[in-house]
């Protein structure tokens, strides 16, 4: 499949932020007793004690009044930005990686493929180029998240392999009629029938480290929105792994069949090497 989405994301993002109905200003009390509640109530001319709430519900008015509809409107459109601009660099990042990992040491017996490890440049720079870095506080965010799924996701690709006995990448090897079998692309398969272990990239671990990380139990909104790109997250790669299908898979060592005689015997090949060619995760 093409790399992941930016607007899939955002919008799996913005979904999850949304649901922690999140009000500002936040504690918001209004006014209560004699005088307070009069004097609150009579400070305002009648077309500003209730105004339409802004959209999307990213973030929900402490009341109708218009001075709280205009912060809400104003959290919504910079969370909102901060949250396309971060899951753009997300999937920007995510597409070159797929264009330019590989698979090497990958063994050939028959039609089946085992063994191999994903071999790709690190996701975390190259998310951290196209961050939002406007402020301080958007430089803090957006190398915490760049940083920790950049480090989750190299842990992860580690894990993945071809699991034994194998996955039948190359049906024609399974008898082959000539001394040395010819090079063939391979039986396109899911990203998903790999060997792997997601635990670094899953939403609550994520979550946990870009907290640890930033460090800063003040800061804004951090935990509903590292919660929100984690999610985002995982739910992205749980589609992507489905639907990427690997190919370019080739071999390097031309494989020789198990059964030599002077005159050839059709056997099973058996021995062969296998790389992937950059680009293969499609």
């Amino acid at each position: 499949m093409p790399a992941p989405q930016a607007t899939a994301m955002s919008q799996l993002a913005r979904l999850k932020f949304t649901s922690f109905n999140l009000k500002v200003p936040q504690n918001w009390r209004d006014p209560q007793g004699d005088p307070d509640a009069d004097h609150y109530k009579n400070a305002f001319a009648d077309n500003e004690k209730v105004a339409a709430p802004g959209m999307p519900p990213l973030f929900q008015p402490a009341t109708m009044n218009k001075y709280h509809v205009d912060s809400q409107k104003m959290h919504i459109a910079k969370i909102g930005k901060f949250i396309d601009d971060v899951t753009k660099a997300i999937c920007s990042a995510w597409g070159q990686w797929q264009a330019l990992a590989s698979m090497t040491g990958l063994i050939i017996t028959g039609p089946l493929v085992a063994g191999g490890q994903i071999v790709g440049p690190p996701l975390g720079p190259l998310m951290l180029k196209d961050m939002p870095m406007e402020t301080p506080n958007l430089q803090k965010y957006s190398n915490v998240i760049a940083s920790v799924i950049g480090d989750g996701w190299t842990k992860f690709v580690k894990t993945v392999l071809v699991p034994p006995p194998g996955l039948p990448f190359f049906p024609a090897y399974a008898l082959c009629p000539s001394p040395q079998a010819i090079p063939v692309p391979n039986a396109p398969l899911p990203f998903a029938q790999l060997f792997q272990v997601p635990v670094t990239i899953s939403a609550a671990l994520l979550k946990q480290e870009m907290v640890t990380k930033l460090g800063d139990p003040q800061a804004p909104f951090h935990k509903e929105l590292f919660e929100s790109f984690a999610d985002a997250f995982e739910k992205t790669y749980n589609l992507w792994k489905v639907t990427c299908i690997i190919t370019k898979l080739m071999p390097t060592l031309a494989p020789v069949p198990s059964m030599m005689t002077p005159v050839p015997v059709p056997g099973p090949v058996v021995g062969g090497q296998a790389l992937m060619m950059p680009g293969g995760f499609t």
